[in-house]
């Protein structure tokens, strides 16, 4: 049987004649589909990462609910700066470094979890001086140019004075490294970064809001059905798909995908190759019965 893949761009066509088990492999692989809200959050981080150097650098906190796609746009940034070697330096370049906001929000975890993120050894009992040292130091010497810290929102599980701490370590980065720190969190890091009106000054809030009825959404689904390789064009993207969509995913990015891929999954398995109303009614009811 021939198809016409017209529905389809060029690189994913040949995808579409691959068999089942792969397909459904491919579905469910996580992959990079741009709109332009990402966008525009890509290139502001560009902006900040070509800064000139000085002391006090611009620093920004990234915020919005958990599955609104704020870690994958910063490894997208990331990825677009892949570490390098520099042979004239004969050793590795880091310019982005991705680390993560330890659950108990603590000085020594949080450097242990930088220094973890670029493979150096280093003591669990040494001295919280000695960490920030050697963390300066390796940064540095890695010429890391902006630094990710991600679930910031875990400062609040923390004391008054472990958040304060935590804090002053994110302002110190910035000051000794003279890099961009980019905070990254839900709503409630907002909140954690607020505890300290110094570092509240240095961070730019930048919310990546839910996604509501709009152009932009309707773009967005169709550029995930592109990035689909079912052999028949979705017919999903009217105002009927849209509004089921949003109102069986709240805006939530990551739940909008999880509904497309399940339903491309089965639309493979029974041979329909197609999404429609009805399977998307059906995939998001029986998501929405899922305990989370």
């Amino acid at each position: 049987m021939t198809y016409d893949l017209s529905h389809l761009p060029v690189s994913v066509r040949p995808q579409a004649f691959d068999s089942a088990e792969d397909r459904i492999r491919q579905i469910h692989t996580a992959h990079w589909v741009g709109y332009p809200r990402a966008d525009l959050f890509l290139e502001h981080f560009e902006r900040l990462f070509r800064h000139p150097a000085r002391t006090r650098m611009p620093c920004a906190l990234l915020y919005g609910d958990s599955g609104i796609g704020k870690t994958m746009i910063l490894e997208k940034f990331a990825r677009a700066h892949r570490p390098i070697y520099d042979d004239k330096l004969g050793q590795e370049v880091r310019p982005v470094l991705l680390a993560q906001m330890p659950s108990g929000p603590d000085e020594r975890r949080l450097y242990a979890s930088l220094l973890t993120e670029i493979g150096a050894p280093f003591h669990t009992a040494e001295r919280i001086a000695t960490l920030e040292t050697l963390t300066h130091v390796l940064l540095q010497r890695l010429r890391v140019r902006l630094v990710v810290i991600d679930e910031v929102h875990n400062l609040l599980a923390g004391s008054q004075r472990e958040q304060r701490r935590a804090l002053n370590v994110l302002k110190t980065l910035a000051n000794i490294l003279q890099a961009v720190v980019v905070a990254v969190g839900t709503g409630d890091a907002l909140l954690a970064i607020q505890t300290d009106a110094q570092v509240a000054r240095r961070f730019e809030p930048l919310e990546l809001p839910r996604w509501r009825e709009s152009d932009a959404f309707r773009a967005f689904v169709a550029s995930l059905l592109k990035a689909m390789p079912l052999r028949k064009p979705s017919a999903i993207t009217d105002r009927d798909g849209i509004r089921l969509l949003l109102r069986k995913t709240d805006g939530i990015t990551a739940q909008v995908c999880a509904i497309i891929a399940q339903s491309a999954e089965i639309a493979i398995v029974n041979g329909a190759e197609s999404i429609d109303l009805g399977l998307l009614q059906h995939v998001s009811d029986r998501q929405h019965l899922q305990p989370h």
